[in-house]
């Protein structure tokens, strides 16, 4: 038994670290937390101070046991999680949960996996701060409050199954707000006046006029004022300028580069980040501070000079602006500069190599940019025109490294440099245009401009902004997608060869790729958020509460006070908000008549999601139902109108018939499809079922039948082929078949499918370690040693300890009878329960 046990939060840390210290230290893992707030509603005691109860988790269960009997053994146990206040939750309740004695209990903190960082910390132990578990607690505990006792209001008032989050909500609300503010734009056109110039040697100067015309009929009137006009050079003028580097990542703007430039989600560079960490090879991933270590800068230093020379180096120290921020943390950096490439795929090499470069450029020279300016006078207007150009004269950082940014007019900065030209030169004109273009609206957020957002508004920390934008898409409140342009008709007035000649040309506008579109259910809860819990959502309210989790992060506020502030005007709204009826909460719009029918056509959100309703639903069974039909994708509740909702009663339409069998075209809860002979065939993005053909349609049909086709028979059932998620497959009897690379699936033989399935049908038979079939029962092994007890609907995954070959059958009815779960209870706190009582 080794005399000293660190304990670290994951498994792959644990390995790089004892490597470091050597035999004396054993370092294992918690596997990040061990306890959470109890489930149910009796995890916070309202009224004793909102303290809360904790419960080891129930796959944390068999870590607790063995870390228990390594710390028994231990002169000395540590405790190394992240230092940040989830990190020093995580230890706190690692004391706790492992009863651990304080005198011989320390706490450390690095943030990088190197020997110096480790050892370092070793020999500079500390004890908890338990104003950073206090800031976290009340983190934990504000969101369980806010979560436990807005969500069940959500199931009641609009549909069952969604929720609400403090920060979550929040983010919601943005995208929400961005949409409308998008929906209500109008776009308003401009003209823009280019020009071209033919200079010798077959060269050319591009020239604008800096300011629009706002009317077709102004920018007329200036082409042809420049018919058989003279142009000449009437200024030029040379202005040196600098351009300084990008501070080192934070974990934002780490996530909105690597969004830029490498095109990963924001969990997804979080992921491969961690990966970097956990091997040593970048500094930890979570934080706020733009400091580097006087050793880092030193590094840094060495590695410029011997690679680009002296004069590239230029030391800087940045300040972090947000006042909240760890400046005992540092920036996001290599921990070894001379290693230029680190990773074990070609995800972790790329995010390395920008962190890298990124660290790299803030220490590096500014570059130093010569800006010309030429001003371009016409005989027969008063206006100039202006032709710029940029030379670099030293590139300094930008032998490296250029920032990225969200570019939201697509317009490129960069400008290459002026063609040779003196004051006074007479200039030939090739070509004048004036190009009608449109003002924008604001961008629709993608991930990484979301992340910016949020942290401009104080809102979140950088532990919170990947889980909160993973959660909102997985809630279905947001969907990140890709969505295809329309068509534009924009005027160009031409000038060649003193000729003017108008022209009406077409563009495809508005395509969007990888943006956050609100969903329907997003805007009716977040109206309703609105309406009834406007401090919850509210923006000022949101960040205001992180500053008072820094403050008792600070020691400067009693965690239980400042909920208490909070939870009892939040409470009352809950209880209030109770005795709302349904039917005052989400959109119903009165859309008009179908001119067709004179049935009113209302637009509302159903059980399937958003939808057009025509004509009234009644109690009398002899009368006419109404038709419904589902909402198009880019579609919302707050705009569609009697014409979009009678198009979409078009559908379902029949085309033709096919065998016999009549096809329709329909929309559904996945989008667009065919059905024939009781089958349903998916359409593909690029058809419109409101234009689909019949010819069309049988060919999709065909190559539905062709790829369920049988390709086999065994024990006369039909064996088919296909390809899913997890690759190819074979299916038989009900059963999915994966077909590994040692087959080729291309050519499956006869021998090769009776092979695969008397395999399955093998495993299947060999997973079985008990079947009561009398009482339903099945015992299966399962995944990692253990086994699960299945009964109807029930499944319940045993633990490694249990030997479920030995098990009797009274002892699972026993396991199911106390593990099966109950039925649902109406959600209330303690303290909402007690009121009621009363």
């Amino acid at each position: 038994m080794s005399k000293n046990l660190v304990i670290v939060e994951s498994p792959a840390k644990a390995k790089t670290i004892e490597g470091y210290l050597g035999k004396d230290y054993k370092v294992a893992s918690s596997y990040g937390h061990v306890r959470d707030l109890q489930k149910g509603n009796n995890a916070i005691d309202i009224e004793n101070g909102f303290q809360p109860t904790y419960e080891i988790s129930k796959d944390k269960k068999d870590v607790i046991r063995d870390l228990k009997k390594l710390a028994k053994g231990a002169e000395t146990i540590y405790l190394a999680s992240d230092d940040d206040r989830e990190g020093e939750a995580i230890s706190w309740h690692l004391q706790e949960a492992l009863k651990l004695d304080k005198s011989k209990t320390k706490r450390i903190v690095f943030h990088e996996i190197t020997k110096n960082a480790i050892s370092k910390a070793i020999n500079n132990p500390r004890t908890l701060n338990v104003d950073l578990v206090n800031a976290q607690q009340a983190r934990r505990v504000l969101d369980r409050l806010v979560g436990f006792e807005l969500s069940p209001i959500l199931w009641k008032k609009i549909k069952t199954g969604l929720s609400a989050g403090r920060v979550q909500s929040v983010a919601v609300r943005l995208v929400v707000d961005r949409e409308r503010e998008i929906d209500g734009h109008t776009a308003v056109s401009s003209f823009k006046i280019t020009a071209e110039f033919s200079l010798e040697k077959g060269k050319v100067l591009n020239a604008e006029l800096p300011s629009k015309f706002k009317t077709k009929e102004e920018a007329e009137s200036f082409i042809k004022d420049c018919v058989g006009a003279s142009y000449d050079i009437r200024n030029l003028e040379k202005k040196p300028g600098k351009k300084s580097p990008a501070p080192p990542f934070i974990t934002s703007t780490l996530q909105q580069e690597a969004s830029r430039k490498l095109g990963f989600s924001v969990a997804r560079t979080m992921s491969v980040a961690q990966k970097l960490y956990e091997a040593g090879k970048i500094s930890y991933m979570r934080t706020d501070s733009l400091n580097l270590s006087d050793e880092a800068i030193t590094a840094a230093k060495n590695e410029i000079s011997s690679s680009y020379g002296d004069n590239f180096v230029k030391t800087r120290k940045y300040k972090t602006k947000n006042a909240s921020a760890q400046e005992a943390h540092e920036a996001i950096r290599p921990t070894n500069f001379s290693h230029r490439t680190a990773g074990n795929d070609d995800s972790e090499v790329r995010l390395y190599e920008l962190i890298w470069k990124r660290a790299i450029a803030s220490q590096m020279a500014e570059a130093e940019i010569e800006k010309t300016v030429a001003s371009i006078g016409i005989s027969t207007r008063k206006e100039n025109l202006v032709a710029t150009g940029e030379v670099v004269k030293f590139e300094g950082f930008l032998k490296v490294y250029t920032e990225s940014t969200d570019d939201e007019n697509g317009e490129s900065e960069s400008k290459g440099m002026l063609p040779p030209i003196e004051i006074g030169q007479a200039l030939a004109l090739g070509e004048m245009k004036a190009r009608e273009g449109f003002s924008r609206h604001a961008a629709r957020y993608t991930e990484a401009s979301l992340v910016k957002k949020l942290e401009e508004m104080g809102i979140g920390r950088p532990s919170t902004y990947a889980p909160t934008i993973s959660t909102i898409q997985k809630r279905e409140y947001v969907v990140k997608e890709a969505r295809d342009g329309h068509e534009r008709k924009y005027a160009e007035i031409i000038l060649e060869n003193d000729q003017v000649t108008t022209h009406s040309m077409t563009e495809i506008t508005g395509a969007e790729k990888n943006k956050l579109f609100p969903t329907n259910i997003a805007m009716i809860v977040n109206d309703f958020l609105v309406d009834y819990f406007p401090n919850v959502i509210d923006y000022s309210f949101t960040a205001n509460v992180e500053k008072e989790f820094d403050e008792i992060a600070h020691g400067q506020k009693t965690w239980n006070t400042m909920i208490e502030s909070f939870y009892g005007g939040f409470h009352k709204t809950v209880e209030t908000t109770e005795q709302v009826e349904r039917s005052e909460i989400g959109k119903v719009r009165e859309l008009g008549d179908d001119p067709a029918t004179g049935k009113p056509i209302i637009a509302r959100m159903g059980k399937f999601g958003a939808m057009v309703q025509m004509g009234e639903t009644s109690e009398d069974e002899e009368a006419e139902k109404p038709k419904y039909a589902s909402l198009r994708k880019g579609q919302f509740l707050d705009n569609i109108t009697l014409e979009d909702a009678l198009e979409l009663f078009k559908l379902p339409r029949d085309v033709g018939e096919y065998e016999d069998k009549v096809i329709s075209i329909a929309i559904g809860r996945f989008g667009p499809y065919i059905k024939h002979d009781d089958k349903f065939i998916s359409i593909g993005k690029d058809e419109d079922p409101m234009t689909l053909s019949l010819d069309r349609a049988i060919e999709l049909i065909k190559a539905k039948q062709e790829a369920d086709a049988p390709v086999a028979f065994y024990e006369e059932l039909p064996v088919q082929k296909g390809v899913g998620r997890f690759g190819p497959f074979i299916k038989w009897n009900n059963m999915f078949i994966n077909v590994n690379k040692r087959y080729d699936f291309d050519h499956l033989t006869e021998g090769d499918i009776v092979e695969l399935i008397k395999e399955k049908i093998q495993k299947e038979i060999d997973k079985v370690i008990h079947n009561w079939e009398d009482e339903g029962i099945v015992v299966e092994k399962a995944r990692w040693g253990r086994s699960v007890i299945k009964k109807g609907r029930v499944k319940i995954e045993l633990t490694k300890t249990v030997v479920a070959a030995d098990l009797s059958l009274d002892e699972v009815q026993a396991i199911i009878e106390k593990n099966a779960p109950a039925k649902k209870k109406k959600t209330t706190t303690k303290k909402a329960t007690k009121t009621k009582k009363k």
